[in-house]
């Protein structure tokens, strides 16, 4: 790609930018770039926008992001090119409110910024090693509009090189440069010196009541009524003119009126701008119509648009996988509960599926059935208590003789009562012991205590033999 290099350099507080311009691939944008410096028109100007990593706008005498005009008188139309994209940083690019609509303002690239593709005319770049002074531009602090606090300033322009010969000035600076030498002048006005006449304090009394006068009553005419200090002479009207009122209503009605709809009409009057150039293009090209419903439906583009919109979207995306994330916590927590729950059960019926547990259930589910069958207090409930005795009864005269068993659980059926017999005992045998016997011994008797010194003696005397 062959490259005019258009040498310009711009003195900012932050030191010398040098800049290299693309006329040929760019040659509006380039015209109106050297000729408004060639007129001085970005002296004093300030970069009134940084977005760390993104960008640095300028180039708005205004100051606020809204103002600047091109040399063409209007809006001129976007240059693009196939090879020129935006890819690094360093890049010197004009900024715009929508398609087609180029003034002044203009932004250098803090990085890569490929969602400005095709929106932006990129016209030139930073060269040399003065891309380390534009870098310093996003060292500004700012607020919560992208603002910066302490906002650097292009002090001037110097184009070293123009590539454009048939340029010619419109000489705004030399009438700037005009205007305040007039002003100057102006206000070096002569001063009266009243003690060089004989009558020196009167007239300096006049000087200042005429100098009063025309401080008080200024934009209007003015009648003896309010100049002479005549107390029969009132400057007071006697009755207020109706169209005075009216403008005074009028004046405080449309100041209202401005304060609630100045942000409003300035966003349609900037649409009705872009539906026009729009509109003297070709609009059959289905890629216009598509920018121009893109603008109706989106509103307003302003530089960096895009990005913010890819922001919003990602914080509506994270937002939203945290709300799944929550949900899905919140329903496998309520699924572990039920697990839980359902093993804590399971546990309580293999519990009662065991032996001992499982015996003691059938007994209770037994008593609960023979419960259920023992009919309330009335006549049916005496006639099944009767109904219950003749069947003790039968089974007690059905009931046999069977052997003692400690298994046996009916022999309570055919035990017999018998009492012991009190009869006297005539005679009791000697040889046998009974509950009687009881069991004497002595320690004091002889027989005892040799035994009791053989159970001594008898360990020792068999270590001796």
């Amino acid at each position: 790609m062959d490259l005019i290099r258009s040498p310009v350099l711009l003195k900012t507080t932050v030191g010398d930018i040098d800049l290299e311009l693309w006329s040929k691939e760019a040659p509006k944008a380039c015209r109106n770039f050297i000729q408004l410096c060639l007129e001085g028109y970005y002296n004093g100007t300030i970069f009134h926008r940084v977005v760390k990593g993104f960008i640095v706008q300028g180039g708005d005498p205004t100051g606020t992001g809204t103002g600047g005009e091109s040399i063409y008188g209007e809006p001129f139309k976007d240059e693009f090119h196939s090879r020129i994209r935006f890819n690094r940083r360093g890049l010197l690019a004009m900024a715009n409110a929508g398609r087609n609509d180029n003034g002044s303002q203009f932004f250098f690239t803090l990085g890569a910024t490929p969602e400005l593709h095709n929106k932006h005319t990129i016209f030139g770049k930073v060269g040399g090693e003065t891309i380390f002074n534009m870098i310093k531009l996003q060292e500004a602090l700012v607020d919560q509009d992208e603002r910066p606090l302490y906002p650097q300033k292009i002090i001037k322009t110097e184009v070293l090189f123009n590539p454009f010969p048939d340029i010619e000035p419109r000489g705004i600076l030399k009438e700037a440069e005009s205007n305040e030498e007039n002003k100057k002048k102006k206000d070096k006005s002569g001063v009266k010196n009243f003690k060089l006449l004989s009558f020196g304090e009167e007239a300096e009394e006049d000087e200042e009541e005429t100098i009063e006068a025309n401080r008080k009553y200024s934009g209007r005419s003015k009648s003896t009524h309010d100049l002479l200090n005549d107390p029969k002479l009132s400057a007071v009207a006697a009755v207020e003119s109706v169209g005075r009122k009216r403008s005074a209503s009028s004046e405080s009605e449309l100041s209202g009126d401005e304060r609630s709809q100045t942000a409003e009409e300035k966003d349609e009057e900037r649409m009705s701008r872009i539906k026009k150039k729009l509109k003297k293009g070709n609009n059959d090209d289905p890629k216009v119509r598509q920018a121009i419903t893109a603008e109706e439906s989106n509103g307003e583009y302003y530089l960096g648009k895009d990005r913010k919109d890819a922001e919003l979207k990602k914080m509506q995306g994270i937002r939203k996988e945290i709300q799944d994330l929550k949900r899905e916590m919140h329903h496998g927590k309520k699924q572990k509960d039920e697990e839980k729950k359902e093993q804590e059960d399971a546990v309580k019926t293999k519990e009662m599926e065991s032996g001992t547990l499982k015996a003691y259930k059938d007994e209770q589910e037994k008593y609960k059935a023979l419960k259920t069958q023992v009919p309330k207090k009335g006549t049916t409930r005496e006639a099944f208590t009767l109904s219950l005795l003749a069947k003790f009864k039968n089974k007690l005269a059905t009931a046999k003789e069977k052997i003692q068993d400690s298994s046996d659980t009916e022999g309570r059926l055919t035990h017999t009562l018998r009492f012991e017999s009190n009869t006297p005992v005539l005679a009791k045998d000697a040889s046998t012991k009974n509950d009687d016997w009881f069991e004497i011994t002595d320690p004091r008797n002889p027989i005892n205590k040799r035994r009791r010194e053989a159970s001594r003696d008898g360990p020792k005397s068999k270590e001796k033999r």
